[in-house]
């Protein structure tokens, strides 16, 4: 049966800096952060990419059936190995260090999706960072969202703007090409106000809004939400903890947001689960370590009730 959502994309190894200067291994990847955090909220959830014939795809695929995302959909590349990043922490918060040119991922086309079961997704999640690592990637991710659009199923699309991997004209371009075909969007401020120029969230919610979305959620980071659909927008307070990492909180919130979309809640209602399980990604090191399951969230929640 197909996952009633399907995310495209990178996966990658991450080293997380510690307090002690080691680097802890893990998991990363926005697209498939994104999945893990959606199926850990109960959602059937699925993975489309290419990764290495090696011992990190190795990982990824033990990490994958762990947590119950469907790799029928994924395929391993002999002569191509898996992305790796870095990740460190300084006083301006943290930052990354890419090691992925000509990951196998990288070199995912368009003849290589997997046609059938996009046309039976109930929604794909997308990102700007699944388009920028190549130009075939790029060409993947319009594929994709042009055969799940044709046969009825929403688009989800982060913005995750890095420009360390394409310029900011480019990544404008194709961003905005992507969300005008999309259904949910998902950018983050600061990206919003490199792409749009604009820096008022009510202001880029219209952009994008403009562009063709049914959905915008807006992240505001600590500020937490503003949703906006044609009819109604509203800001959904964020929930304040002790954060000491953020890296992944983003791809939580997109996980958490679309698995309680999937299971039938309104875009209100799921920004306020999705706050919560963000935040509590950010108490512990690394991208999926500290995501929290469904029972951790919902108990969250109700501390506020």
């Amino acid at each position: 049966m197909t996952p009633d959502i399907l995310c495209l994309g990178e996966p990658m190894l991450e080293f997380n800096q510690q307090p002690d200067g080691k680097y802890l291994p893990g998991h990363g990847g926005d697209t498939s952060n994104c999945a893990i955090a959606a199926a850990r909220q109960g959602a059937s959830v699925g993975y489309v990419t290419h990764i290495g014939a090696d011992t990190f795809g190795n990982s990824f695929m033990d990490l994958w059936t762990q947590e119950g995302v469907d790799t029928s959909t994924v395929t391993r590349v002999a002569d191509a190995h898996t992305g790796v990043y870095f990740v460190t922490h300084g006083e301006n918060g943290h930052e990354f260090s890419y090691f992925r040119a000509g990951s196998a991922s990288s070199r995912m086309g368009a003849a290589d999706l997997p046609i059938e079961t996009l046309k039976s997704t109930g929604i794909l999640h997308v990102s700007g960072i699944s388009q920028a690592i190549s130009d075939t990637a790029a060409d993947a991710v319009f594929e994709a969202i042009r055969v799940v659009k044709e046969a009825g199923g929403l688009v989800s699309y982060d913005t995750n703007l890095r420009l360390k991997l394409w310029p900011i004209e480019r990544a404008r371009a194709v961003t905005h090409a992507a969300m005008a075909q999309c259904d949910i969007a998902l950018p983050g401020l600061d990206d919003a106000e490199q792409l749009t120029g604009l820096s008022d969230p009510e202001a880029i919610a219209d952009f994008y809004l403009a562009l063709g979305a049914r959905i915008v959620a807006l992240t505001l980071g600590a500020e937490g939400t503003l949703v906006a659909t044609p009819e109604k927008r509203e800001r959904v307070k964020g929930r304040r903890v002790e954060a000491v990492d953020a890296t992944a909180a983003g791809d939580t919130f997109d996980g958490a947001f679309l698995a309680r979309i999937s299971m039938g809640d309104d875009p209100f209602k799921a920004a306020r689960y999705a706050n919560a399980a963000a935040a509590l990604s950010t108490q512990g090191y690394g991208a999926v370590a500290p995501m929290p399951r469904k029972e951790a969230v919902e108990s969250f929640l109700a501390e506020e009730e």
